[in-house]
């Protein structure tokens, strides 16, 4: 009997689009002679709806990203928790008639973003007892969050860009004391980011404490809490990472490196998946071999301190004195053909397919339950 994957992606998140691109990398990819899928979509309303598998219908057409519409049949999870042995059931109402859709045996969450790579899809499918590809709750809330994930690295002695968190109350309740701290202890300049939002989604870089105020609104309109940090001049390193076959020692790629031209002030998300700007992207990275092993050893440890699983993308900072510094941990990273993660792990010699296979049997075998 084929293994039965759904892919779930879309969401409430700002970046649905982004993960429709996702599935539609993986729609093209995964073996349909090894696996048979099942395709659900979140609405932005968070409506479930049964779509098209058909990865021509989730790419980009003329820079616009692709969309669930909720016109299609909506899916129900089942009833009852899934039995050690059997399969789980999901339905679909169609015309109002509830009908059988198929036996699953494992979910892969292609969701980025609040309210799927947060923790909050992972906990309702831990509830269900359905296996899923990928890291459990806490760590995915946690790598969400980055001002928790800060927390929890430093607290390893694992290094990461230095700032402070604002919460959308105290700014509005004092800004100015904000400012001032901010001017005392961090230099400029600044780059302003949501906690909980990916994709470089409301990202701003301050250069003038003036610009400020703006940033924080646009920060603000994914994420009421907020960090500001000061920039680290360094170079944009990426490692693929990937939870250990039958040990607990993990798997990390040679990492690759995002280099940007003058025309662009960060690599923000028009750069990433628009075109915007002069993008290159090398891998391996041009740097010393010695500090190639660095990334790696600090991917694999912040991997392991944060409790992940399945997979993640590590994105650091490698400065000229060549110290490594974490930039933000990605349990659920962009997974297109030429999404870094994949083109990585095709460097290590792992196809699209078989890393996409992997992932899937290492979820069907792992523990359910409290791990």
């Amino acid at each position: 009997m084929r293994t039965t994957v759904a892919l779930l992606f879309g969401g409430r998140s700002g970046e649905h689009g982004i993960s429709c691109v996702t599935a539609g990398g993986i729609l093209s990819a995964i073996d349909r002679d090894r696996f048979d899928v099942v395709a659900i979509g979140i609405t932005r309303e968070g409506g479930w709806v049964h779509v098209s598998d058909d990865p021509s219908d989730w790419t980009l057409v003329d820079g616009r990203a692709p969309e669930v519409a909720p016109e299609g049949p909506e899916v129900l999870l089942p009833a009852t928790r899934h039995r050690p042995g059997t399969r789980s059931m999901l339905r679909q109402v169609v015309d109002g008639v509830i009908s059988r859709l198929a036996e699953i045996d494992v979910v892969f969450p292609l969701l980025h973003g609040a309210y799927g790579e947060d923790g909050t899809v992972q906990g309702m499918l831990e509830m269900l007892d359905i296996p899923y590809v990928g890291s459990g709750v806490l760590a995915s809330a946690g790598c969400m969050d980055k001002a928790a994930a800060k927390q929890l690295l430093g607290a390893a002695d694992i290094a990461c860009a230095p700032g402070i968190v604002v919460h959308e109350d105290r700014w509005a309740e004092g800004a100015d004391e904000v400012m001032a701290h901010l001017e005392r202890h961090h230099p400029l300049p600044w780059f302003v980011k949501p906690a909980r939002a990916g994709s470089s989604l409301g990202v701003s870089r301050v250069d003038d404490p003036a610009q400020l105020e703006h940033a924080m609104k646009g920060a603000f309109a994914e994420d009421p809490k907020v960090l500001i940090e000061e920039m680290v001049a360094g170079r944009e390193v990426e490692c693929g990472v990937l939870q250990g076959v039958d040990t607990y020692e993990v798997r990390t790629t040679v990492p690759g490196e995002v280099r940007i031209g003058e025309d662009l002030d960060f690599y923000d998300y028009e750069a990433k998946y628009f075109g915007k700007g002069t993008v290159c992207i090398d891998v391996p990275a041009g740097l010393p071999d010695a500090v190639l092993e660095e990334v790696r050893e600090v991917a694999s440890r912040a991997f392991t301190v944060l409790g992940l699983e399945g997979l993640a993308r590590v994105d650091v900072f490698v400065t000229e004195d060549q110290r490594v510094l974490v930039n933000e941990v990605n349990t659920m990273p962009g997974f297109t053909p030429y999404s870094m993660f994949p083109v990585l792990w095709e460097n290590m010699g792992l196809s699209y397919a078989d890393l996409l296979a992997g992932l899937i049997e290492q979820a069907r075998g792992r523990r359910l339950g409290v791990r």
